[in-house]
């Protein structure tokens, strides 16, 4: 086996492409957008949930709406601890299995209820959102529900649904996006009945009171074992398990995230989910719907930040007039409510396609998730700017001074995570862009393979010009040059003509840039990140029309409104893709990467003189680590879990 310093390029991506799926048996919106074809028959009318699905939500909603009303962020806050009466009602409630079926303990409700049920979680302080979706997004429940075997989901999921809070441990020191170098291992002993589990596990979200873990480890490939990264279930107390720390950040105050070592974990081997070498797959498809968890909180925060700006700009008067009546405000009100409302859509439209499994949602979801955290964020931002030196103050102070607490600050604290959970905005556009230029990828074959000779290259040649032969004259014209075409849209319609016209201009750009760079595409990845965010708010402008038409159909007062709050989000979002177009090919990006190499290299050291390096002698960059004596303690848990018996008592 390869030690994971010495992993080439070529191997890091021969692993990624193996865990990624490879097939597409079910239709994909998003996927036909990058390719220039727009499939509105894949999303309208916008898709619903049952009545019986309906009635059952809004009933646990209501419920669970009375809970939170009687909880205090701000105490999450100050102590940097969501207390454990918080976290036993919620477990009371059956929040911890809000989507284990019914037949092992769980609530058995749908992606929409759950997209809904963490918006509600998340308005009380975001630590509780993380908290419950990384324990079912990620944790225990999600990986067996897709891949766990009938005694395992027997086993394991009505204890999860109850309260046993669960934890993903992938992440490690020296080992970010790339799981190539993954240094935790699983070894198998006593004839295969068993695996030794060792290795570091850093940021492990849920990890320093989690019950249960899925850990990601590698296991050696030898002549009786399929071997590579394999998912585990682990249980917590188990011995040889640690928790060494539980991490601080800039926001998420409450949030239980930690370093785990595990020192000769013994795990049955019926903990293995899945086959030895799945467990990358497993945890790519697990984020396929798990993703959405993260646009539901960013949704949450934008609807709160549209109350907080509207409330104040109307009634703080600046120049004889409400601040919100002043242009340079009126510009930050709109888009906070414009974008909210697409955040909205886009967020609906995903979690009722993951619902009805029609459609293959893993760009949807990830896309979803790219532009929520981005979009929030920025969000976040203007409402700070909204409130000045308001907004810059955290709550506490605020009421101290007798003053609203209003915790805007804490909320841009917050909400920056996002953009790095579950895959950075820098990995998310990769990975996007990996499944936009799959069928170009396909169609070249060895074109693009760099390691291809000029005799394979010029027999994928003939073979690429038969596909683009019948692809390319479906982008030249289309229902967007008809001024008629989705006519039934009204006011919105010359909107879905332009993501018509815009999606066969994306692929044609798509297509320019493999002709022009072929296998040396993925180097370019400025290139294919415009490209990617180009798609982000089609299908974003997309949700937000199909939305409208709805809500129009339906309620003709709050149609108008949805109309006009869409026609203002695409309109504002065209502007946007206008820009990302032109920066496609014309930009900064050869001298960006000149300038990053000659900082790389030293070569402009001299412009640091003049500060002081207050992080000199605190330790290195990146911790290395050393098996550590085994322990037979059950981990410190800084809440029990109320509803399982027997469980270790409060820290």
């Amino acid at each position: 086996m390869v030690a994971p310093t010495e992993v080439t390029e070529e191997q890091a991506r021969a692993v990624a492409e193996e865990a990624r799926e490879s097939g597409w048996d079910k239709p994909s919106f998003a996927k036909e957008l990058f390719l220039g074809r727009f499939r509105l028959d894949l999303v309208h009318p916008f898709p619903v949930p049952t009545p019986d699905d309906a009635a059952r939500t809004e009933r646990f909603l209501v419920k669970l709406r009375d809970y939170c009303d009687g909880l205090d962020g701000s105490v999450i806050e100050r102590d940097s601890l969501i207390p454990d009466d918080y976290v036993r009602g919620f477990a009371e409630l059956g929040c911890f299995g809000l989507k284990i079926p019914e037949e092992y303990g769980g609530l058995g409700l749908s992606q929409v209820a759950y997209n809904r049920a963490l918006m509600l979680v998340g308005s009380v302080h975001a630590s509780l959102g993380a908290l419950l979706s990384a324990h079912q997004s990620i944790g225990v429940p999600e990986p067996l529900k897709l891949a766990g075997t009938d005694e395992q989901k027997r086993k394991f999921l009505p204890r999860c649904a109850k309260g046993a809070i669960s934890a993903f441990l992938l992440t490690e020191p020296d080992v970010g996006s790339d799981p190539a170098r993954m240094a935790s291992t699983a070894t198998p002993v006593e004839d295969g009945r068993a695996y030794l589990l060792d290795g570091v596990k850093l940021w492990t979200t849920n990890g320093v009171v989690a019950e249960l873990l899925v850990v990601m480890a590698r296991v050696p490939r030898t002549e009786g074992n399929r071997g590579g990264v394999s998912a585990f279930v682990v249980e917590a107390d188990s011995p040889g398990v640690t928790v060494e720390r539980r991490n601080s950040f800039m926001g998420l105050r409450g949030i239980e995230n930690g370093v785990t070592r595990m020192h000769r974990v013994r795990v049955p081997a019926e903990n293995l989910i899945g086959r030895e070498g799945d467990g990358l797959k497993i945890a790519l498809t697990t984020l396929n719907a798990g993703r959405l968890a993260i646009p539901a909180l960013c949704t949450a925060s934008g609807k709160w930040s549209l109350k907080i700006a509207r409330e104040w700009s109307a009634e703080r008067v600046q120049w004889g007039r409400p601040v919100g009546e002043h242009g340079a405000v009126a510009s930050k009100i709109s888009f906070i409510a414009a974008t909210t409302f697409a955040l909205e859509a886009t967020l609906t439209l995903s979690g009722q396609m993951a619902d009805e499994g029609r459609n293959d949602i893993r760009i949807e979801a990830a896309l979803a998730k790219l532009w929520a955290s981005e979009m929030a964020c920025t969000i976040a931002d203007e409402l700070v700017q909204i409130r000045g030196g308001r907004g810059y103050e955290t709550a506490e102070s605020l009421a101290a001074r007798g003053e609203r607490a209003v915790p805007a600050e804490q909320m841009l604290r917050d909400l920056r995570i996002n953009r790095i959970f579950e895959g950075s905005s820098e990995i998310m556009r990769l990975l996007i862009a990996r499944e936009a230029v799959d069928a170009h990828l396909s169609a070249a074959g060895d074109l693009a393979d760099p390691d291809a000779d000029l005799q394979h290259k010029a027999r994928a040649a003939l073979g690429a010009s038969g596909f683009y032969a019948k692809w390319l004259p479906h982008l030249i014209s289309g229902k967007g040059q008809l001024p008629t075409s989705y006519g039934e849209f009204g006011s919105l319609a010359t909107h879905l003509r332009f993501v018509e016209r815009n999606a066969r201009k994306l692929a044609r750009s798509t297509f320019y840039g493999m002709a022009r760079w072929q296998a040396g595409m993925e180097k370019h990845q400025s290139f294919l990140g415009r490209v990617v965010d180009i798609g982000a708010e089609l299908f974003a402008m997309s949700a937000a029309c199909v939305r409208a038409e709805m809500d129009r159909t339906e309620d003709s007062v709050r149609g108008a409104s949805a109309v006009d709050l869409a026609d203002a989000f695409c309109q504002q979002s065209r502007l946007r893709i206008d820009r990302l177009f032109a920066a496609l090919w014309e930009n900064t990006d050869d001298t960006d990467h000149r300038v990053a190499r000659s900082v790389l290299g030293g070569e402009f050291t001299w412009l640091e003189a003049g500060v002081l390096d207050q992080t000199e002698g605190t330790g290195p960059w990146i911790a290395s680590w050393a098996p550590g004596p085994s322990t037979e303690a059950n981990l410190a848990r800084r809440f029990p879990t109320a509803t399982v018996e027997g469980a270790a008592s409060t820290s």
